[in-house]
C-alpha cells in the first residue's frame, strides 16, 4: 500500500507460551453451538429485523438443531423486549434450549432484561463490558481497577435478580475486545467474576473470549485461548467460548484452532451476518467438521431452505462462491474438473466402499439437499467430458468416449460465440441440430432385414441425388449388411469404425440408441445418431446420418 506512514501499523505482538500443545490436537467432537444471529447478526442490518421475521429465523435456528439461542438484548428497544415476550407467551421456545440475552451492567437495564424473561424456564445473562486497551484509554478513560468494579457491579445485579426468577439462570461473562486485551488482565477479571458469581460444578460459568476485531494470525488467538484455559481459576466449572468476527477473513481457522486449543463452546451465525466483515460462519465450521467423519449435531441437510429463510430475513444476498453452500460451489466449468469429477462419480456408483471420494468435491451435495444436475455447467472453459456427463444425466445419452471431442468441439463453437454459460437444454439443442436435423443428401425410405445362420439379408430403399434406389446386400450383421447395399450405387467411399448402443428411458417407454462412427478416404472420423423403438432400425438411422454429416 502507498503513502502509508511509517509506524501507522506494527505487528501483533506473539503470546509467550513455548510448550502450547493445541497444534497436537485434534477436533473429535463438536462443540456447543450457541447462535446469534437474532441479536449479533440482527444489529449488524441495514433494516434490523421485525417480529415476522424474527419468529421465522428463531423457527429455523430450533429446526437446524440450536440448543443455545441468544435472542436479543431486550433492554435496548421495544421490539428486542416484545420478541422474547412473544415466545414465552406463544409458548414457543422448547424445554431444551436456552435463551440467551445480552445485557450491560446497569442495574435499570438488568431489570429490564430480568422483566423480559419472567416465564423462560432456561436463560443465560450474558454480561458484557469492554476491557481492552484502547477502549480503556480512549472510549471509557478508566483503570484496569474501575473496569474490575463494574463488571462486578454487574454480576452482583444480575445475582439480585436471579433470586426473584422463576427458573434457571446462568451466567455469562465477556471480556469484550478479548483480543486486544493484555492476557493477565483478561484472566483476572474473568476470575473475579466468577468468583463473585460463586462458580461451582452446579453453577457452572460461560467465559467468553471474543475476537471483537480480528487483530491477528488464527495461531495467534489458539494461544490466546490456551493460555487463559491455563489461567482461568476452576476451569474445569468455566466453558469457554469463543465469538470471532472475519476482519482478517480468517474467523472460520481461528475458530477451530481455538477449538484445538482448549474451547467448549462456540459462538456465530448463520452464513457469516455480523458486524463489519461479519461473525464466524457456523455453517460452514459444522460442514468442515461432517468432511471429517465428526457429528456437528446440526442438521444442514436442506442448505437451500436455510439460505432462503436467512437471505429473506436479512434482506442479504448469499455469495456465489460461499463455502458449501453458494450457488456455484457445486459447480465445475472447468473441463479437466468435470472430467475428474464425472469419472468419480462413476467410480463411486460402481464401488461398495460408502466413503466419499470424488475430486473437486470435498463433500457429497446430496448431504446438504444439492442435486448433482448442476454439479457441471457448460461455458468457453469447459471440455468434452462435461457435455457428454450432462447429456448423459440428464437426457440418458451414453455417447461413446471416442465421440466426446466431436460432440465437445461443437458445443465449444455455440460457448465461443455466445460467450454465456448454456443450459443442459441448450446442450440438448445442439445435439438435436447437428444429429437429428440436418441437411440430406441420402435419405432412408425403407428397408428389410431376414437372417439365414448368421448372415443378415438387407433390402434397403433409399434416395440418393433425387433418385430412388433399391439395393440389396448381406453380412455379418444388419449395419454390415445395409453397409454393402449401399457401396452399390452410393459413390462415397466409407468405413465402419465403431458402433455402441443402449437403452434410453424407462422400461415401459424405452427407446434404443444407436452410434455409428465411419471413415473415410480423407481419413475424416464423423460419428451418427440413431433413435428408434427398435435397435435394427436405430442402428441404421445412425449410418444415414453419419454419412450425410460427412459428405454434405
Amino acid at each position: 500500500m502507498k503513502n502509508v506512514a511509517q509506524g501507522k501499523y506494527r505487528p501483533y505482538p506473539q503470546i509467550d507460551l513455548p510448550n502450547r500443545t493445541w497444534p497436537n490436537n485434534t477436533i473429535t467432537k463438536a462443540p456447543k453451538w450457541c447462535s446469534v444471529d437474532l441479536r449479533d447478526g440482527n444489529q449488524a442490518l441495514i433494516n434490523p429485523m421485525d417480529m415476522d421475521k424474527k419468529l421465522e429465523l428463531f423457527a429455523l435456528l430450533l429446526k437446524i438443531g440450536f440448543k443455545e439461542i441468544e435472542v436479543g438484548f431486550p433492554s435496548a428497544s421495544a421490539i428486542e423486549f416484545n420478541f422474547l415476550r412473544r415466545l414465552v407467551d406463544d409458548n414457543l421456545i422448547p424445554d431444551d434450549v436456552t435463551i440467551q440475552v445480552l445485557v450491560q451492567a446497569r442495574e435499570h437495564l438488568i431489570a429490564k432484561t430480568f422483566e423480559s424473561l419472567k416465564g423462560v424456564k432456561k436463560a443465560t445473562v450474558h454480561l458484557y463490558n469492554s476491557t481492552s486497551i484502547a477502549q480503556r484509554k480512549i472510549v471509557f478513560k478508566k483503570t484496569q481497577e474501575e473496569i474490575i468494579a463494574l463488571a462486578l457491579e454487574g454480576v452482583d445485579l444480575v445475582k439480585k435478580y436471579e433470586k426473584e426468577h422463576d427458573g434457571q439462570i446462568f451466567l455469562e461473562y465477556s471480556p469484550e475486545s478479548f483480543t486486544g486485551t493484555e492476557l493477565e488482565f483478561a484472566a483476572k477479571i474473568s476470575n473475579e467474576v466468577t468468583s463473585r458469581w460463586g462458580i461451582s460444578d452446579t453453577r457452572k460459568v460461560i467465559i467468553n473470549l471474543p475476537a471483537t476485531v480480528e487483530m491477528a494470525t488464527p495461531n495467534v488467538y489458539a494461544d490466546q485461548i490456551e493460555w487463559m484455559a491455563r489461567n482461568l481459576d476452576n476451569r474445569e466449572n468455566v466453558i469457554i467460548s469463543t465469538h470471532t468476527h472475519n476482519d482478517r477473513g480468517t474467523s472460520v481457522a481461528a475458530t477451530e484452532l481455538a477449538l484445538l486449543a482448549g474451547a467448549d463452546r462456540v459462538e456465530g451465525t448463520l452464513l457469516s451476518n455480523g458486524e463489519r466483515t461479519g461473525n464466524v460462519d457456523i455453517i460452514t465450521l459444522a460442514l468442515n467438521m461432517t468432511t471429517q467423519g465428526i457429528d456437528s449435531t446440526l442438521d444442514f441437510s436442506d442448505i437451500t431452505e436455510v439460505i432462503d429463510v436467512v437471505e429473506r430475513c436479512t434482506e442479504m444476498h448469499t455469495h456465489a462462491r460461499h463455502p458449501y453452500v453458494g450457488e456455484l460451489v457445486y459447480t465445475a466449468f472447468s473441463g479437466s474438473h468435470q472430467d475428474a469429477i464425472n469419472k468419480g462419480l462413476a467410480y463411486r456408483k460402481a464401488s461398495e466402499d460408502n466413503f466419499w471420494e470424488v475430486p473437486y468435491l470435498p463433500i457429497d451435495p446430496q448431504d446438504v439437499g444439492r442435486s448433482y444436475e448442476s454439479i457441471i455447467r457448460i461455458n468457453s472453459q469447459s471440455g468434452k467430458g462435461g457435455v457428454a456427463y450432462i447429456l448423459e444425466k440428464n437426457f440418458g445419452y451414453h455417447l461413446p468416449k471416442a465421440m466426446h471431442p466431436e460432440i465437445g468441439k461443437l458445443v465449444q463453437s455455440v460457448t465461443d460465440t455466445k460467450g454465456k454459460v448454456l443450459e443442459a437444454n441448450d446442450i440438448l439443442d445442439i445435439l438435436k441440430a447437428n444429429y437429428f436435423e440436418i441437411k440430406e443428401h441420402i435419405k432412408l425410405v425403407d428397408f428389410t432385414l431376414t437372417s439365414i445362420k448368421g448372415t443378415s439379408n438387407c433390402t434397403l430403399t433409399y434416395i440418393y441425388n433425387g433418385k430412388e434406389i433399391v439395393a440389396n446386400g448381406e453380412g455379418n450383421g444388419p449395419v454390415d449388411a445395409c453397409k454393402n447395399a449401399l457401396e452399390k450405387d452410393y459413390k462415397n467411399n466409407f468405413t465402419i469404425s465403431s458402433y455402441a448402443e443402449h437403452s434410453c428411458g424407462d422400461k415401459s417407454h424405452a427407446k434404443a440408441v444407436a452410434y455409428i462412427e465411419i471413415a473415410t478416404d480423407s481419413t475424416l472420423s464423423c460419428f451418427g445418431i440413431g433413435v428408434d423403438n427398435d435397435i435394427a432400425t436405430a442402428s441404421i438411422k445412425a449410418l444415414f446420418c453419419a454419412l450425410n454429416r460427412a459428405f454434405t
